[in-house]
């Protein structure tokens, strides 16, 4: 699998949370996020975000495919979202009358189709406002799968308020990615073990899609057979029919109440500086006068 999380139990602030409490972070910060471009404000949003990343004490080992994938992704949405419009930015950069710092022009031959592509100052700002976003945003998603315990994640979202059939639909989607990444692991050691050799996979896209089918094949099909068994066992339990009980219930600590009233407290804020002007990006006079 590309992508996979693995929880593991680890002794650290994070961990110790209600996970209720975290869920309510992780909302406000991203809300926060989308609220603001002027970097004296998301510069700080930012390392207070990283600060809980680095609170959870993730090993790199672990998530390094994952910020691998959202690096490269985020990486190429703001250099080309900049350089093809800058769409989704604030007026500033819509309308941009600011200096230019690179300028291409050219017409596509064959077609006459003019294609004229800048930066400016901007522009830049911009980019690199855009950036630290969206870079903050997965700062704060990361850690859920890999530090929240998986049997609560269903009890979280019902004590939330959210109904039975969404919340126990929530703890299922959550636990299928690392499912299948386990099944496909075991399939590819079992496949190993009778001769297939996966690193000699050659030719084009669907060559090597057909000569997969060993890996492939076995994972979806353990995966329906198991979606089937998750179906009848809640219709044998009448899943559905009436409000349901469920395994484990958790209370809310004093650490919990101050942890929720910092994240309240960052949403509203930021909320009051989008209303007064710090929604559209700044442009340090000290770098470009």
């Amino acid at each position: 699998m590309l992508v996979t999380w693995k929880y593991r139990p680890r002794n650290t602030f994070i961990q110790r949370l209600d996970p209720r409490a975290r869920l309510i972070m992780l909302v406000s910060v991203t809300i926060a996020f989308t609220q603001l471009w002027d970097l004296r404000i998301v510069i700080p949003l930012f390392l207070f975000a990283l600060g809980l990343y680095l609170a959870a004490r993730i090993e790199w080992a672990d998530v390094r495919r994952a910020w691998m994938f959202i690096f490269t992704f985020v990486l190429l949405i703001t250099v080309f979202n900049t350089l093809l419009g800058a769409r989704g930015g604030p007026p500033s950069v819509r309308i941009d009358e600011s200096e230019a710092l690179w300028q291409l022009a050219f017409t596509v031959p064959g077609v006459g189709w003019h294609v004229d592509i800048g930066l400016t100052v901007n522009r830049f700002i911009f980019m690199i406002s855009q950036f630290m976003r969206m870079v903050g945003m997965s700062l704060m998603a990361i850690p859920i799968p890999y530090t929240f315990k998986p049997t609560e994640y269903g009890i979280a979202f019902r004590q939330m308020g959210v109904p039975d059939k969404a919340a126990y639909s929530i703890d299922l989607a959550f636990r299928l990615v690392p499912t299948l990444g386990r099944d496909f692991n075991t399939t590819l050691d079992a496949q190993r073990a009778r001769g297939y050799e996966l690193e000699r996979l050659q030719g084009g896209l669907f060559e090597r899609i057909r000569k997969l089918s060993p890996l492939l094949v076995p994972v979806v099909v353990h995966a329906i057979v198991g979606g089937e068994e998750i179906v009848d066992a809640m219709d044998l339990r009448a899943f559905g029919t009436h409000p349901r009980t469920w395994s484990g219930r958790l209370k809310f600590k004093p650490r919990d109440y101050v942890f929720m009233l910092v994240g309240l407290v960052i949403l509203i804020g930021s909320i009051i500086l989008a209303m007064n002007g710090f929604d559209d990006i700044w442009v340090p006079p000290f770098l470009f006068p």
